[in-house]
This record gives structure tokens, sequence and C-alpha cells, in this order.
């Protein structure tokens, strides 16, 4: 099939030469084309331009589907590169406590948290997770997200980290997105392990990880590197063995202060250090000689009332930024990135255009994928999504909480897709 996109208003993160990443005061200037085509082939990005070079392209008209997108932007689909959505049920009961002041590790130490999470997890079978695992995605994708990256975690011993990971596996298979799948079995140490956080480390290194390798199960490694969870020791030892079995390190990094975890990232080239609530002259210096991706999760810190991450401080050093939703049941229960991007910009005072580039290229380029999708270009994949009528691009974030988006593609068909 192929897909003749008309008229288009404004058809943003266009790349005549494609990139990694977007950085510095280069993240201000997102390229785009006003009045313009795009053409679809099969999957992919074919051809695009302004409206008055449309004539140089011969679609093979058999196969032809146009939409004339009057009035219209057209962005490349979100890239979310920090999501734990496969978890069972829900942890709205946190919520009051959190209104009325209580921490992340006070109620952790009620018996919320991460371990309520894996109780829950460990109650509910495989088929169950799975089925609201995928009605996530699906809420995801109609909020303009093509690519998401998934990790485990709620399982915390090795026959649920597997069930997590596999039910990831099938929400690869069964959806239209691409997929990275992240193994966190570092994310708490268990009750089961209360006071020998160095024993949990030894069952992660000498038994899950051999498996999850073995079964192709994930794409990269994270550990939840802070106080009172895992410690840059900890966490060296379970990145190497991590890297011994192909499994290439991201980080949960500086989210309650300065944990260490930023310079153990950038010592193991690791793809992306996310949250960096808390940074310094040190790890700015870290980042600026490294090919780690800062990305930043303010949806957790909206919900939890925290310092929001460092955004202009980052950009203004010449750095690349991602923006992820962080969707979770506790800290972040949302998958909704063009709220994040709003949030970003009103809090952490990017530019849209900042935004933009930090969802879509350099969100892609933390998963490992900037070379196939996160902007419009000849020979990407065609994820991608059509809005509303509106007038320009900073409308899009300025209209907080109003869905703007008409119509998902995802590898060059309209999403939903028909059953047959």
């Amino acid at each position: 099939m192929q897909l003749l996109l008309e008229n288009i208003r404004e058809m943003v993160m266009t790349e005549e030469r494609q990139v990694r990443w977007s950085a510095g005061a280069r993240m201000a200037r997102m390229n785009s084309i006003k009045n313009a085509f795009l053409l679809i082939r099969d999957e992919m990005i074919y051809d695009f331009g302004p409206m008055a070079e449309m004539a140089r392209i011969t679609p093979e008209a058999d196969t032809l589907v146009e939409v004339d997108c009057t009035g219209r932007l057209v962005f490349p689909a979100w890239c979310d590169s920090h999501t734990h959505i496969v978890y069972a049920g829900s942890r709205e009961m946190e919520f009051t406590g959190r209104i009325q002041g209580l921490t992340y590790q006070e109620i952790a130490n009620r018996g919320g948290g991460i371990l309520n999470s894996a109780k829950l997890l460990h109650e509910t079978s495989e088929e169950e997770l799975f089925h609201q695992s995928y009605r996530r995605v699906q809420e995801m994708i109609r909020m303009g997200t093509g690519a998401m990256e998934i990790k485990s975690g709620y399982g915390l011993n090795t026959a649920d980290e597997l069930k997590m990971l596999r039910v990831i596996r099938r929400l690869r298979q069964a959806s239209p997105v691409c997929i990275r799948a992240t193994f966190l079995g570092a994310h708490a140490v268990p009750e089961r392990f209360r006071g020998n956080s160095r024993g949990y480390v030894d069952e992660i290194i000498n038994e899950m990880i051999p498996v999850v390798a073995a079964e192709e199960l994930a794409d990269y490694i994270d550990v939840f590197c802070e106080t009172g969870y895992f410690s840059p020791e900890d966490t060296e030892r379970i990145l190497m063995a991590g890297m011994k079995h192909g499994l290439k390190p991201k980080i949960h990094a500086n989210e309650m202060g300065f944990s260490g975890g930023v310079q153990v990232g950038v010592k193991y080239g690791a793809l992306s250090v996310d949250h960096l609530e808390y940074l310094g002259d040190e790890e700015l210096a870290l980042l600026k000689g490294s090919e780690t991706m800062p990305t930043l999760l303010p949806g957790a810190s909206f919900f939890l009332g925290m310092p929001y991450a460092p955004a202009r401080q980052l950009i203004d050093a010449g750095l690349p930024i991602a923006l992820a939703s962080d969707f979770n049941p506790g800290s972040s229960p949302s998958g909704n990135m063009p709220l994040v991007g709003s949030i970003a910009c009103l809090q952490q005072k990017l530019l849209p255009a900042e935004a933009i580039q930090a969802m879509t290229i350099n969100g892609a380029y933390a998963m490992g994928i900037s070379d196939r999708l996160g902007s419009i270009a000849r020979g990407k994949i065609a994820n991608l999504f059509i809005t509303n009528e509106i007038p320009n691009v900073d409308y899009f974030f300025y209209s907080y909480g109003s869905h703007l988006i008409d119509t998902v593609i995802l590898n060059g068909e309209f999403y939903p897709f028909s059953e047959d």
C-alpha cells in the first residue's frame, strides 16, 4: 500500500540527512516544512517536500491512498524510552498518602511501593498480565507513541521476572509498535533478602541474567542505583554480568540524590541514564564526554511533587536530553507523552521544538533505534501521527490536556488496523 499525505499545514522533524540525536542549541532549531506532502511506500517513508515539488513523485495509482491534511500537522510518532507498563492492578490506595505528604520512601516502608507491585504481580497470571499491559500499549498508541521501552522489575524473583519479560515478548508480537525490552531485576531488594542485598545481587547475576540471555528476552539491563536500593558497587557488578551476556546498560540514576549512577553509567557506556533530578558539575562533565543520553521523566516529578531534572542546564551545557513517560503504577501512572511535553515546557522551561526533539529523535537514540525511527527521513519506518486542525506547533503543548491527535500511522498503515 502507498499513502500520500497532501496539503500538510506543517510537517515537523524532517531530515534530509539522518542524525543520531540533537543536542544543545541545535534542539531549538527543529526542521519543518510548511504546506508539505509525504509519500509512504509499504512501511517506509519514500519521499517528502513542499507541495510545489510534489509533481516529481510517481506513486503507483492502483495502490495509492490519498489523505488531505489541510490545516493539520504531521509529527513522527513519540519514542517513549522509559516505561514500566507490565504491571498488575494499580496503586491508587497510595494516592491519598502522597497528597498528605508521605514520601516515596515512607510509602515503601509501609508496605507500598515496588514491593506492593511485586506482590500483585506474583498473584496475577501471565495471561491476565498480558491483557492488562496490552490495553496500556493501545492507550499509548492512541496518544501518538510509536515506540516504547518496557522494563521488568516487579517480579524480584527469577520466575516472576521471566514472566514479565515473556509478557513483553508477547506484546512485541501482538502490537504494531516498536518495543524494546529491559531486564530490571535490580529494581528493589525483596523482603526475603532484607539486610542481605548482596545475596540478591548474587541471585540476579548467577540465576536471572543467564536465563534472560539464553531465552533472548531482553535488549538492555537496568539497575535502580539509589541509596537504600542498589549501590554503585552493586550496579557495576550487575552491569558487568549483563554485558557479558550481550545486554547493553541503561540506569536509573540520581532520582533521590547524588547516587553515583551517572558515573557508573558513563563508565560502562550506558545507552541512557534516567531521572537525573540531582546533577552537579561532575555529572555534567562526564555526560559531555560520553555517548550516554540523559533521559528526564517529568511525569514522575509532577506526580510525586519532587524536584524537576535541570533540563535547561543540560541543554545549555551542549548536551542532548530525551523525555519519557516513566509510565508505572506508583510514581507516574500515565503514558500521555503530549502531557509530558507540556509539563517539560511549563516546569522545565523547554521550548516546544526542544521538547519535540527530546520525545522523538533523542528518545529513539535512548532505545538504540534512531536509525529507523524518531524523525521524518527517507528510508525510515513510517511511524507518524496527524493532528486535528491546529494553528501551529506551539499550540500542541500550549493546549495541554486536549486530545489533538486525529490519526496514527504505524509501519505505513493506519491504526487501528483491520482484523483481516
